[in-house]
């Protein structure tokens, strides 16, 4: 497999060294910066620097396209201007929107691995950075479902777990457990030191909890402003929200009551605990078997309407018929239950199928 990276940071660097080390792959790369450019091949992360998009992604069956938000629709029209016409191309910006809604190219599936580090460039670029973690695909009705399913396994092959959903729904999702947090957490560092700095205190050792909450505070500009901006909205509805419930809190606080305050405290702990139950974790995976016409958008709707419902993809395979009319779309679900849901909502979709 030939695969091409453009932009070798943090994120593209691991791409990189995870397809070279577990798939083999061949990994020629490109970025703006000549100096990391030269680093990622140092690292072992390429095994060809190119001197342009162009000369990167010629020949490419795969192309991930990792730069700044802002930049990505322009980076993605380079890729795909230059790609063949079997080649997918994907990219890894934390929000999808803008990006998806830019292309409705068959062969670009929108990406974004929640995946990543305190540190960022290429020195720090990990084989290992994507193990067990979700990464988003935003396929539209156009996408090709071959390219796709090449994209699925591809991913899987380094470690990561493919999951589909739609872009508007990625980007409210990520306002309220990605973005939010990022905020909070530059709030709450500037809150402790303007507090410190008024009554002229040193620095205390700080408790678990403060350095947990702030962890990503500060997070690189560079990255950060564009993620805040490209999803102003879906943020500040989270916003809107947060004020809210802090309000509720003051309120409560104010008022002196010990049961609102309990309550309170009893809910976060139960909204806690539902939102890190793992409905995978040791289940045995089933396989699905739908069988298909061999239409546009066939592969998208059915990974859509499962991502909508919490059902995990954990494997797939496209076998079209001799004459390319129909086909069957082979698909591995962790957990019974899931499996059976899953096959309730494929067969909704007027697709016959069997299993598990």
């Amino acid at each position: 497999m030939r695969i091409a990276v453009l932009g070798v940071g943090l994120i593209g660097g691991s791409i990189a060294l995870a397809a070279r080390e577990r798939l083999a792959a061949e990994v020629a790369g490109w970025d703006p910066a000549k100096p990391a450019l030269s680093a990622a091949v140092r690292r072992g992360a390429l095994g060809r620097a190119a001197g342009s998009v162009a000369a990167a992604v010629a020949g490419a069956d795969a192309v991930f396209c990792a730069a700044p938000v802002a930049r990505l629709p322009g980076l993605v029209a380079e890729a795909l201007a230059a790609a063949g016409p079997e080649c997918v191309v994907t990219d890894v910006g934390s929000t999808k929107r803008a990006v998806v809604e830019a292309f409705a190219d068959p062969r670009f599936v929108g990406g974004h691995p929640l995946a990543g580090a305190e540190t960022a460039g290429v020195a720090h670029a990990r084989a290992d950075l994507f193990d067990a973690a979700t990464w988003y695909l935003t396929p539209r009705e156009a996408t090709s479902g071959v390219l796709y399913e090449r994209l699925h396994r591809l991913l899987r092959g380094i470690g990561a777990q493919p999951a589909a959903i739609d872009a508007d729904t990625h980007d409210r999702v990520l306002a309220a457990v990605s973005h939010l947090p990022h905020v909070l957490a530059n709030v709450l560092v500037a809150q402790a030191a303007a507090t410190l700095r008024a009554g002229g205190e040193r620095l205390p050792a700080t408790g678990p909890s403060f350095r947990d909450a702030t962890r990503v505070a500060g997070a690189p500009s560079a990255i950060w402003t564009d993620i805040y901006l490209a999803n102003r909205d879906a943020l500040l509805r989270e916003l809107d929200g947060t004020l809210e419930r802090l309000q509720a809190v003051r309120g409560a606080l104010a008022d002196g009551d010990p049961e609102a305050i309990t309550d309170w405290n009893d809910a976060a702990a139960e909204d806690r605990r539902t939102l890190l139950e793992s409905h995978l974790a040791g289940e045995d995976v089933f396989q699905l078997r739908a069988s298909v016409p061999n239409q546009p958008g066939v592969v998208a709707r059915i990974a859509l309407e499962l991502g909508r419902a919490g059902v995990n993809i954990a494997d797939m395979a496209l076998s079209p018929a001799p004459d390319m009319s129909e086909g069957v779309i082979a698909l591995w679900i962790a957990g019974r239950g899931s499996a059976e849901r899953a096959a309730a909502l494929i067969g909704g979709l007027g697709f016959p199928v069997a299993g598990p």
